[in-house]
């Protein structure tokens, strides 16, 4: 991914706690030569050696998968909020730009046994139910209904590059405190979630 210098986030830390609150995230490779995204949860975690991986699945109806190999490079795509930011907020003449925070991360992707793909989605569960009115739990389901774990084939990706682009107008540090401003009146979550890192 193309990032200015002044744009780039080598903070690791800062960008894993970023990838764990926003894991919705886009997995590509390559399908019949072309690109090919699927849209899935891919929840950041460390492997029995220490390793950051990145772990999820998709259904066997997808024809991804089957273009998934042992080892074989993929990318997966997060982003975070976004938002239009208007010149007319400047002090000084110049054209509009667009705030935004984007992470990829490359990596080798394996397939996962049915064992470790339910183990996956029990971790999966029981992270988004936590905070839910009446938490449920996979271990409370039937049998019949797990069996659609045979509808789906898991991954797990070891991570080996991660790019991060937080472009929230560092050069314009003389316009900050009116941009931020700008963007608190707008309600769209992007430009308030912007106007919040921007702040921090």
């Amino acid at each position: 991914m193309y990032t200015p210098p002044h744009y780039s986030n080598n903070d690791i830390e800062e960008i894993k706690t970023f990838l764990k609150q926003n894991s919705f995230g886009i997995l590509i490779n390559i399908v019949d030569n072309k690109p090919w995204g699927t849209h899935i949860p891919l929840e950041l975690e460390t492997d029995g050696k220490g390793n950051d991986v990145l772990v999820g699945h998709i259904a066997k109806a997808n024809p991804q998968w089957k273009h998934f190999k042992d080892e074989s490079e993929v990318l997966c795509i997060f982003n975070g909020p976004h938002a239009y930011v208007s010149s007319s907020w400047y002090k000084e003449e110049e054209v509009p730009t667009w705030n935004y925070i984007a992470v990829h991360v490359y990596g080798t992707l394996n397939i996962l046994s049915e064992e470790e793909t339910m183990a996956s989605m029990h971790r999966l569960v029981d992270k988004y139910e936590k905070d839910s009115k009446k938490p449920i739990s996979l271990k409370n389901m039937s049998s019949k209904t797990l069996r659609q774990i045979k509808g789906v084939v898991g991954f797990q990706i070891k991570v080996s590059d991660i790019q991060a682009t937080y472009k929230l107008s560092q050069t314009r540090s003389d316009d900050h405190q009116k941009i931020i401003s700008e963007l608190k009146e707008r309600p769209d979550s992007g430009s308030q979630g912007i106007a919040g890192l921007m702040e921090d």
